[in-house]
This record gives C-alpha cells, structure tokens and sequence, in this order.
C-alpha cells in the first residue's frame, strides 16, 4: 500500500482550497440573500449534498502528495466555483435560461446571451459527492413507472424532474443522442414542464461530410428556432470568439495529454478527466475554464521537470473506457495506493475532434456540429462496431498503456452488446481487458466492495500481480 504522507505545505494547500469551496458557497448565498437561500434549499435539497464538496475533495486527496494532490483539489474547487456560479443565474430568475440535453454544447446558446442548465448535470455531480445520492430519484422515476432496466443516469435525472428539484424551463434543447432511453426521457421531461423542445436531428453515418452538411443545417435551423421562442439573438461576433476560446482550451488539453503520455505520468485520473467533463460539456469558450488548464500544464511541467510522478510507485498505465463509475469516485486513488495503476484517460475526455475554423458562419457551424456528432458516448454507439473498439487502441498505444479497463454499466445496452466483440479484438491484440460490471449511478446493484472484487480478481489471474503491500511482503521474502 502506498505509505505516502503530506507533508505541512500539502496540509495548508488542502485548507486553502477548503477556504476557497466555502467562499463559493458564500458567495452564493449572498447573492441569494437569506430569503432567497432559504426558499431555494427547501426547493432544491440537493444543494445540501454540493455542500459536502470538501469532502469529496478530502477523500481524493488522501495519499497523495505535492502537485498532484494540489491539482486534484484545484479541480474540486474550479468546479465548485462554476457550479456555484451555474445556480446564481439559473435560480436568480435575472437572466434568459433555458434547458440543454448534456450532449448538446451550450456555445450557441451563450452566443445567443442565453443562460444555458444542463439537465444532468445533478445526474453526475450528486453521486461523485455522495454514494447514494441517486437512489431516492431512481426509486421515485421506478415508482412512476419508468422501466427499471433503463440507464440509472437517464432515471436520476428523470427522478429530479418528477420530484420538481429540477430547474423549471419553458424551453429545451435536446437530440437524438446518445441512446433510446434518453431521447424517451426528455418527452417527460418536456411534458412535466409544458415547455417547447427543439430536437438536433444526428445522423447515423456521422463522419460522411454529407451528414456534416446536414448538421450545419440542423444547428442554423436550431439558431432560427431559438430566435423565434426565445429573447436570445445570435451575435456571430460572440460566437466566434467563444469558438476561438474553445480552440486554445482545446490546445491546451492537448498540450497536457502530450505531457501525460510520459512514464511515469506527471498528472492522471481526476485532474485529467473532471476537468475536460466540466470544462468542454459546461464551459467551452470560458476564459476561467482555459486558465484552469493551464495551471494544469504548469503543475505538469513542474512535476516532469524535476522527475515526479503523480503516483509514486506506477505500475501499471490504464484507460477507463465509458462514463467514471460515479458512485465511486475514489476509485483510481485507490488503485493507485493497492496496485500502483494511474488511470492516465477515459473516454469521455479523448477525442480527435477539430478545432473550430472561425472564419465564417458556415464553418463555425459545420466544425461545431462535428464535434456534437462526434461527442462521447454518440460516435462509440453509433455506425459500425469499430467506432467503439478502433479508439481503444489508438489510446492504449498513445498514452504506452498496460491494460484496458471498461465501467460496464448494465443500464447501457448499447456497449454490453460490443463487449464481446471488444473482448476477442483485445485477445487477438495482446490488449489485458477488465470488464467492471456494475451501475452507473446505483451502489445497490453492486457495491464498491463487489467492485474492488473484480479489480482483485483481474489483477491477480491477468496481471499476475498482487497488491503492492503484498508485492512488497514477497519481494522481501
């Protein structure tokens, strides 16, 4: 087991992040004013569990130390600060919101001076913060009728609707993406607050420029429907230059994925993919949201320039293919201390999108409709059986990985339907594959101790390894 001990300055550091979480509460209940806090928290009750935010981050930092426990809280605090930041001007009634389906980018939408929600946003913050945070919405969206083999993410986010703790909007901007269950949710969704909906029609056969035409179109029609329902105008001026600030987030996230591809890497797991999932699904075209990646970078820099690993005993290189195991959020701090794996990337961060050519209308549109095409979860279950596997690879010789491990949620029927597929094409490559069977958002299906007894059960028949207590123990015999 990993022994390391923070030292005082990784203590204060801790206690300044502390500092800057509550301050962002603060902050917020000030601009509610107490009335308005009070009104708001019996309303909404899940703004009580953000509240544990210095917990979470309590949890992701033990055993870890300098830069990479730094970062680690860094990115707990910038997304406490912008979710902070969200519910002021959602909840506030001062500005013109509306609700996005989380596949849906919010760069139009904010170019259009539109505030924008992203309905699952609670679907995937709550159960990081708290394990069972998503078993009272999935049990109410069960009791309504909804059936229970759907995603429990699409059931938690249907259970915050149906329990009227979700943000009332009159307007929805939603797709066809990312799977049946989704799409059927948000005609509830759209139901129980009589709003209008406007759907983005996503090819199936994405990457033919054909379809890229088409959802240039399906974007620029969306823009005409935004303007007919809604005060929001677009202003290409601010469309570009929220695209071109996108682009230098884009490149700095490459900048640090090109650092992390070094062994041993000098940042990994939750600096690396909480950042993108806020950052690009939340706040693309944000100057803080850049800034927050470059601090990245320099902690990157600083810990390769003097030869420190983020995890200091690195074993073993992994990628978590499929959304994080939500309700366990401290898994990969714990694989680091028992068997020295560094998750390095998962799949809702990679991508080989483009970036945005802001020189006209028609090309912000065409390149910001690829990257709606091509999102996670959409371009791996969409087409053919090779856009999910075919990626795999490309990352596991990118980042000089050892092993594959996959979340596989079984809510998800799409991906338990390419499993076996992604199974021979990993046995005919050499390619060390652990399925985790468990579900997304529910620890009642299975626990984190049925997890870790899968990850034990890999480790020691695939990997031929113990954990590192153990390893050590054997070593010195």
């Amino acid at each position: 087991m990993n022994k390391n001990r923070p030292s005082v300055s990784d203590y204060l550091t801790h206690a300044r992040h502390v500092v800057l979480i509550l301050s962002s509460f603060a902050l917020l209940a000030l601009r509610l004013g107490p009335l308005g806090l009070v009104r708001n928290i019996r309303r909404y009750p899940w703004i009580l569990i953000l509240l544990r935010a210095p917990f979470l981050m309590g949890r992701l930092a033990r055993g870890r130390t300098g830069l990479y426990r730094e970062a680690n809280e860094l990115v707990i605090s910038f997304i406490v600060s912008r979710m902070a930041s969200l519910i002021y001007h959602t909840l506030s009634g001062k500005s013109n919101c509306i609700m996005h389906q989380e596949m849906v980018p919010p760069e139009i939408s904010h170019a259009m001076g539109l505030s924008v929600w992203p309905a699952e946003i609670l679907s995937i913050l709550l159960p990081i913060i708290d394990t069972h945070a998503a078993e009272r919405y999935i049990d109410r969206c069960e009791n309504e009728g909804i059936p229970p083999d759907i995603c429990s993410h699409v059931k938690m986010t249907l259970g915050v609707v149906l329990n009227g703790e979700m943000p009332p909007a009159s307007i929805i901007v939603s797709s066809n993406l990312p799977c049946d269950g989704n799409m059927t949710g948000y005609e509830i969704t759209r139901r129980y607050n009589d709003a209008s909906i406007f759907r983005l029609d996503i090819p199936f056969n994405f990457y033919d420029e054909r379809a890229a035409g088409y959802f240039a179109g399906e974007l620029r029609r969306m823009v005409s429907w935004l303007e007919e329902n809604t005060p929001g105008r677009m202003d290409w001026d601010r469309l570009r230059r929220i695209c071109e600030e996108r682009n230098r987030m884009a490149e700095a996230e490459i900048e640090l994925w090109d650092m992390i591809s070094a062994r041993p890497a000098p940042l990994a797991a939750e600096p690396v993919y909480l950042s993108h999932l806020w950052a690009f699904n939340i706040d693309p075209g944000n100057r803080i949201a850049t800034r927050h990646f470059m601090r990245l970078i320099e902690m990157a820099r600083r810990n390769l320039s003097m030869g420190v690993p983020a995890v200091r005993e690195e074993r073993f290189r992994a990628v978590l293919w499929n959304p994080p195991i939500l309700h366990f959020a401290d898994l990969f701090r714990w694989a680091e201390e028992e068997y020295g794996v560094a998750l390095i990337i998962d799949s809702m961060s990679y991508n080989s999108q483009p970036l945005i050519d802001t020189t006209s209308s028609d090309t912000i549109l065409r390149d910001l409709g690829k990257i709606v095409m091509q999102g996670p979860m959409a371009r791996h279950t969409r087409g053919p059986a090779v856009n999910y596997i075919d990626d795999i690879f490309r990352i596991y010789h990118r980042f000089n990985l050892d092993m594959v491990w996959v979340a596989g949620h079984i809510g998800c029927k799409n991906t338990m339907a390419l499993n076996q597929m992604l199974r021979e094409a990993c046995r005919e490559k050499g390619v060390p594959l652990l399925i985790i069977e468990y579900d997304l958002s529910d620890p009642r299906i299975c626990s984190h101790e049925g997890i870790i007894r899968q990850i034990d059960h890999f480790m020691e028949n695939v990997m031929k390894t113990g954990r590192l207590e153990r390893t050590v123990e054997l070593a010195a015999q």
